[in-house]
């Protein structure tokens, strides 16, 4: 499988989404960033790891990376190797000196762990193909903003509660809706819409 490399460009707030943060990756060779929506919990761990600081207590990934080396298991590599409605997906190539095994993985904790164990971080083609954009840098707007509205355009992660209100929906629609903020791990929308079901069987 052709591969591409990505290096952490940065992350920052987004504006787009309560709560979520914008992680930019960039293609080594190339022009092209992939940003991706990440929860507040998986922002600070990638973040305390690009600015060098030390939690007083490990992370989880920190101890997902202490209990590997202890037992010389070594991450080799990380690759978002599938886009699917708009949700990455990703895998851990690991090494324990008798085995490689690949695991499915979240792309946040993909990413905060490579960002620990200094392995690379590879995509294919397609996928870049399909959510690289191209940021301008050389305006005046900052940073931040460039990769907002870049979001607003090119990051699709189906979301109900902005396109349609949860009270005109009917029960069989926010069912639907309801297991798809599950898939896509989006757990703040399944809350609003698990306390609109519950608030209609209670009348």
């Amino acid at each position: 499988m052709s591969k591409i490399r990505l290096n952490v460009l940065g992350i920052s707030y987004s504006q787009t989404q309560t709560g979520a943060y914008a992680l930019v990756l960039a293609e080594e060779n190339g022009k092209r960033r992939i940003p991706i929506i990440v929860g507040g919990f998986e922002a600070q761990a990638i973040a305390i790891q690009l600015e060098g600081l030390k939690p007083p207590r490990p992370l989880t990934h920190d101890l997902f990376y202490n209990f590997a080396r202890i037992f010389n298991i070594e991450l080799e590599e990380v690759t978002i190797h599938k886009l699917e409605e708009g949700v990455f997906h990703s895998k851990l190539t690991c090494n324990s000196g008798k085995e490689t095994v690949e695991i499915d993985t979240r792309t946040s904790d993909a990413i905060a762990l490579a960002l620990r164990f200094k392995c690379p971080i590879f995509t294919t083609p397609d996928i870049i193909d399909r959510a690289g954009i191209i940021l301008d840098f050389e305006q005046e707007t900052t940073d931040e903003e460039d990769i907002d509205e870049s979001l607003e355009k090119e990051v699709e992660i189906e979301d109900d509660l902005k396109e349609t209100n949860l009270s005109k929906m009917n029960p069989a629609e926010l069912e639907e809706s309801l297991q798809k903020a599950i898939k896509n791990e989006d757990y703040e929308r399944a809350s609003k819409i698990r306390d609109e079901l519950n608030r209609r069987k209670s009348n």
